[in-house]
């Protein structure tokens, strides 16, 4: 499976790598979402998790760019946040054709607790 990570957190997306390489994933995390975007656009990945608080180009322009660009992609996009979303936000992000909406994963169990949400 290959996945891309897309967060300003370098501690996240070690966590990740250290979670799903454990499985054999192939990972390619980046640290802004612009530069997601063009790996999403030009590359098919398996699932991509993105952080929508990142400076400068955050997650919903990431969706929204990708949207117009593959939006075939839009349905590997988890979500991942810090923020508490009301079940109206949920709805409005699914509706763009995201996978789902997850809370930022603070620790192995948390991580794996969204791995198995997605099935992998």
């Amino acid at each position: 499976m290959k996945i891309l990570p897309v967060d300003d957190s370098s501690e996240i997306r070690e966590l990740y790598s250290h979670m799903f390489g454990a499985y054999n994933h192939s990972i390619s995390s980046v640290s802004n979402g612009k530069e997601g975007l063009d790996l999403a656009v030009k590359n098919d990945y398996d699932l991509i998790l993105l952080d929508m608080c990142m400076p400068e180009y955050g997650g919903l322009q990431f969706i929204h760019d990708l949207k117009d660009q593959r939006s075939s992609e839009l349905k590997k996009v988890v979500v991942v946040s810090i923020l508490k979303y009301t079940e109206n936000q949920v709805k409005e992000l699914l509706k763009l054709g995201i996978h789902c909406v997850e809370e930022k994963p603070y620790s192995r169990q948390k991580l794996e607790n969204i791995q198995k949400t997605i099935s992998l």
